[in-house]
């Protein structure tokens, strides 16, 4: 079956518009969402983790409706997207005294990861208040950890879905463009991490990569279905010399372009950022770069 469209790397073929059109004519009442859905359930088209791949089956729908190969019933209503109206996270008040320890006076230190969790909030606000590049809320796959030590909050790390093109990190683990395409799913991305202000205790940074390290792959499976087999991060040398994941054994990749991931140019837009990474496995070269 030769492919006719294209959507986020999924090819679709004229045979399989054609089912589309046929369960759009069997269904003159269904909804876009309700076709959708069934759609993925018609493609056993799910993602790792069971949850059917309904927002990227309504994309490729729409597109195909743009393109004028299937004709979608009207839209009935527009729900408000909370991605869009998503507001500045609350304040959330803290224990703000100075904690100046050593790491073996403030244990046990927990990792606690709070995505879906009663404890998100805190966490989005910690990150709004106190992290210098403020909250943006992730989309895709993503965690959350908040770090606590004598029952108060000490700090916050985020992980998300790694951007797709990262040439350092694809020189470093050696993949092809089809294997970079079917396994980036478990590459992980540092987004953020906070030590909070007030916190002063020697090597707590590097004891929290190392903990992470250890604990964040089996989480991720937990929430997506899939484990990771890598980490990486930016580190703005600007301003960091990211000396905590050294410490911790990541592995200086090289650096990034400054262009960003939608430049419409080679002409750098930012600042040129450090990378580094972090294999989770010792494997990790043949189970990403396996087809």
């Amino acid at each position: 079956m030769e492919p006719v469209f294209s959507y986020r790397h999924r090819h679709v073929s004229g045979e399989e518009i054609a089912f589309i059109q046929q369960l759009i004519r069997d269904h003159p009442q269904a909804s876009r969402r309700a076709l959708s859905t069934k759609l993925c359930q018609a493609w056993n088209w799910v993602q790792p983790n069971g949850a059917l791949r309904d927002m990227v089956c309504r994309g490729l729908m729409l597109e195909l409706h743009r393109a004028g190969l299937i004709e979608l019933p009207a839209v009935r209503r527009r729900p408000p997207n909370p991605l869009a109206r998503r507001g500045t996270p609350a304040v959330v008040e803290v224990d703000s005294r100075p904690l100046q320890a050593s790491l073996s006076q403030i244990q046990p230190v927990q990792l606690r990861q709070v995505r879906r969790s009663a404890e998100e909030g805190l966490f989005n606000s910690l990150i709004a208040q106190y992290h210098y590049l403020g909250y943006s809320q992730p989309v895709g796959e993503h965690v959350k950890y908040l770090v606590l030590a004598q029952d108060r909050p000490i700090g916050a790390l985020a992980f998300s879905s790694a951007p797709r093109h990262l040439g350092s990190r694809d020189r470093f683990i050696g993949w092809s463009a089809p294997a970079r395409l079917k396994n980036i799913r478990l590459v992980a991305y540092n987004t953020r991490f906070l030590i909070l202000p007030w916190v002063r205790v020697a090597h707590l940074a590097s004891h929290l990569l190392g903990r992470i390290a250890r604990q964040i792959s089996s989480d991720w499976e937990q929430c997506y279905g899939h484990p990771l087999c890598f980490l990486e991060t930016f580190v703005d040398p600007a301003r960091f010399r990211g000396t905590c994941y050294r410490a911790a054994n990541w592995v200086p990749l090289g650096v990034t372009t400054g262009r960003g991931k939608d430049a419409p140019t080679r002409a750098p837009t930012r600042s040129v950022k450090q990378v580094l990474g972090y294999p989770l496995c010792r494997d990790f070269r043949e189970r990403l770069g396996a087809l």
